[in-house]
């Protein structure tokens, strides 16, 4: 717990730092990075065949939408990498079958998911950026997930009572649930007044709730989606690589739910 709580509280705040100062190019590297590695973390933990480069291709494919929507040309990039990527799994998978190293559909399937689906996901901050006062709003999916993380957790460990709601987490219990929502709309109102007095941005609070209680919901869905892979797949974290806190799927399993959900309202509904 005490490296977690260190990792942290080292991490955390570099991050945060990283989203609001780096512009859009150099964010777009980072969280390539980032989905790359989680990517990565994904085919290993779903055991995908090590076979024809799946693990290269896929990565390969979670690199380039970031890269795509930092430089402008997000559509199609994506559009583009689902495509090759297809193309690159597909191939072998027709070439090897009645083989007995021929290659699982499921195992294609993890493998778009992990290439396509949570680089596109995570690639929502990098859009973030790119708005009007983007430097704000490119935080509102880590100020979401973490407070609502830490909301969870607190009402769940003081308040808990119903507990096995669900036997994907079946510690957790449904304070801990409604907590980390109610902790989610209270800190984006906190976060939307600091927007306001420090940005001097004109801020519309009741829009900032809004942002709290659909991103903490789906904050928590996120967190439990990928517990339920984990549990399927019998494995305790994604990896090693951040001590205390597995690997990068780990660490942003509930970001890779919110960036996509914050970045839909604000197109629909921009608070400042």
């Amino acid at each position: 717990m005490a490296t977690r709580i260190i990792v942290g509280l080292a991490l955390g705040p570099a991050f945060l730092a990283a989203l609001f100062f780096l512009p859009p190019m150099a964010l777009a590297a980072l969280v390539a990075v980032i989905a790359a590695a989680a990517s990565y973390e994904l085919l290993r933990a779903t055991k995908v065949a090590h076979h024809n480069g799946m693990y290269i291709f896929t990565a390969l494919a979670a690199v380039l939408i970031p890269l795509g929507h930092g430089l402008g040309y997000g559509s199609w990039t994506a559009r583009a990498a689902a495509i090759l990527l297809m193309a690159a799994l597909f191939i072998p998978a027709l070439g090897r079958y009645g083989t007995p190293s021929e290659i699982r559909f499921e195992h294609i399937i993890v493998c778009l998911f992990g290439g396509i689906g949570i680089s596109l996901f995570l690639s929502a901050l990098v859009q973030l950026k790119r708005f009007e006062n983007g430097q704000f709003y490119v935080l509102l999916p880590v100020v979401c997930a973490f407070t609502t993380d830490i909301g969870a957790y607190f009402f769940g460990v003081f308040l808990g009572k119903h507990r096995g709601i669900t036997q994907v987490s079946p510690n957790k219990s449904l304070e801990g649930y409604l907590g980390g929502i109610l902790s989610g709309c209270l800190f984006m109102l906190v976060y939307g007044v600091l927007v306001r007095e420090l940005g001097g941005i004109a801020v519309q609070l009741p829009v900032m709730a809004l942002y709290g209680l659909l991103g903490s919901a789906i904050t928590e869905l996120g967190d439990l989606s990928f517990s339920l892979i984990k549990r399927q797949c019998g494995v305790k974290d994604y990896g090693n690589l951040l001590p205390g806190h597995g690997g990068m799927m780990d660490r942003f399993d509930s970001t890779t739910f919110a960036a996509p959900m914050l970045l839909l309202l604000v197109e629909l509904l921009p608070a400042f």
